[in-house]
């Protein structure tokens, strides 16, 4: 979809060099009500001209500015007349523009740093003369640019931050984005506020008004066909589509065979019953099921469902009589985490929004992706403002290949059968114990091991379920959740008790980075 109309004064322009913190950036903003857009960092000057931002923001990135063929803005970015803050990377290539000089820091910073801040005005506006922040970074800045003056220092580098009052052009050595930067958010909202003027209009409700604006005017007369999953992104995204185009929308709901228990039948009660959409059920479960047969790797498993969920589309839109357009409910952690669309970044993992077959239709304009700018909280922050209940928007994420997966190894019915079991059990008892809505996620895995144990004082060799629970944000990083050991304790035990073909349960203690959270 394109993107939605945002007035001038309250949009800000992320320029992406590859940080792994770059999208903290646009949600950290966004928190203040201030609009923010991640464009690759060598988006043409013509295209953010005609965004006509009221700011620019220069993120940091893994490169280093003496790479050959390190990632270069233009320096006609700094002609456009509006504020600039650049973020570690960014500095640099401030620096590197206005002729100030670098070195390879002999002492990298990584982690927590002291700031010793020489002017508390700017960017460092009711701040401490000492702020404790994140670094990291392996060069610094050793003279600043003609016209620049130092603001900041630290141990290892004298000059930790730099501005250009006049032209309103900063730097900063350190990631005031970063949870860890203890005052992070007070510099971001000087450079939003004081800086850059802005008033803070941006909302969900404007989000609203904006995106039904954008989808009328892109899919005009025509057609579109969703991809329902029954989960959070693509309902959210069936009920905003619906309020833009009413019943030219044809939400298809595709059964994977790979799905939780009973989770079919719920879907169609609620779409078609609670909230009257036009909705089409294809079950599909053998269809996809004779094409995991066999498959052990998890990126083929994302590529065979993705791909069959295109077929699965186009055949269902032929007995439509007409599709104009694909409509996904991707988010920009799926974005970011598959195909770098925005600027450098690494690829973690390949999503199945993101298979050749839908990047093809990406490239001729025919997706609609109305929440890939959004970040899951924001989703559930936007269900909330289109009225949906509480009980599906606080749903955790489900994944779109679903339980293929969380079945490690090959797909077989036997298999399945088990973790829709023990899932099911997981899931009802964490949320008798009240804990479902303070978890950002939490599912079982099935392992392609099996161990020793005794049943009934007669030995068992049977399969092994892994827990695993996470605490998060936005899913971009995240903690494993510590549960009451009664509830851990009566969980095991119902899932070796109750699932035949279980003996061992076990617990992930791993956090994100460096695993994700899902297991493939």
């Amino acid at each position: 979809m394109k993107d939605a109309i945002v007035s001038p004064e309250e949009k800000v322009i992320i320029l992406d060099f590859g940080s792994q913190y770059t999208q903290l950036i646009a949600r950290s903003i966004r928190e203040l009500k201030v609009y923010a857009e991640i464009v690759p960092y060598n988006q043409s000057l013509e295209t953010i001209r005609r965004e006509s931002p009221g700011g620019i923001i220069l993120s940091g990135g893994p490169s280093s500015i003496y790479e050959k063929d390190s990632p270069q803005v233009s320096g006609e970015i700094f002609d456009l007349g509006v504020p600039v803050l650049g973020i570690c990377y960014g500095l640099y290539s401030i620096t590197d523009i206005f002729k100030g000089k670098m070195q390879a820091s002999q002492q990298k910073e990584y982690g927590r740093a002291v700031i010793n801040i020489k002017s508390r005005t700017g960017l460092f506006k009711d701040l401490k003369s000492k702020e404790t922040v994140w670094m990291s970074h392996g060069d610094k800045v050793v003279v600043p640019p003609e016209g620049f003056r130092v603001t900041a220092s630290s141990k290892n580098a004298d000059i930790a931050a730099i501005e250009n009052s006049k032209t309103k052009i900063y730097g900063v050595q350190f990631h005031p984005e970063v949870y860890h930067t203890e005052n992070g958010k007070k510099i971001l909202k000087n450079f939003l506020f004081n800086i850059c003027g802005f008033k803070g209009k941006w909302s969900m409700k404007s989000f609203v008004a904006q995106s039904i604006e954008a989808i009328k005017n892109e899919v005009g007369s025509g057609t579109v066909l969703l991809g329902l999953s029954g989960g959070v992104d693509s309902s959210v995204a069936a009920v905003l589509l619906q309020r833009a185009i009413g019943d030219r929308l044809y939400p298809v709901f595709v059964n994977n065979g790979v799905l939780r228990k009973n989770e079919a039948e719920i879907v169609i009660r609620r779409f078609k019953e609670t909230l009257n959409l036009n909705l089409v059920y294809v079950d599909a479960s053998d269809r996809f099921l004779k094409k995991l047969k066999g498959v052990e790797d998890p990126e083929t498993k994302r590529k065979i469902i993705g791909r069959e969920f295109i077929k699965v589309f186009i055949n269902e839109s032929k007995k439509i009589g007409r599709f104009d357009f694909l409509a996904q409910g991707t988010l920009y952690p799926d974005v970011i985490e598959s195909v770098s669309t925005k600027g450098p970044s690494d690829t973690i993992k390949s999503h199945h929004n993101r298979v050749p077959e839908v990047l093809k239709l990406i490239k001729s304009g025919k997706v609609i992706e109305p929440l890939k700018e959004l970040f899951k909280d924001e989703v559930r922050a936007l269900g909330k403002e289109l009225g949906m209940s509480d009980g599906l928007i606080h749903r955790h994420p489900f994944p779109g290949p679903g339980l293929a997966i969380r079945i490690i190894g090959e797909v077989t019915g036997e298999r399945l059968q088990i973790l829709q079991e023990a899932d099911d059990i997981l899931v009802s008892e964490i949320k008798n114990a009240g804990l479902y809505n303070k978890l950002w996620q939490i599912f079982a895995v099935f392992l392609p091991v099996r161990s020793v144990g005794v049943m009934g004082d007669k030995r068992t060799y049977e399969n092994v379920i892994a827990i695993r629970g996470v605490t998060s944000v936005d899913a971009m990083t995240a903690d494993w959740a510590y549960l009451p050991e009664a509830v851990l304790r009566h969980i095991s035990g119902r899932i070796i008790n109750e699932v035949k073909g279980v003996n061992r349960v076990v617990y992930d203690i791993s956090s994100k980075p460096p695993s994700t959270i899902e297991w493939e």
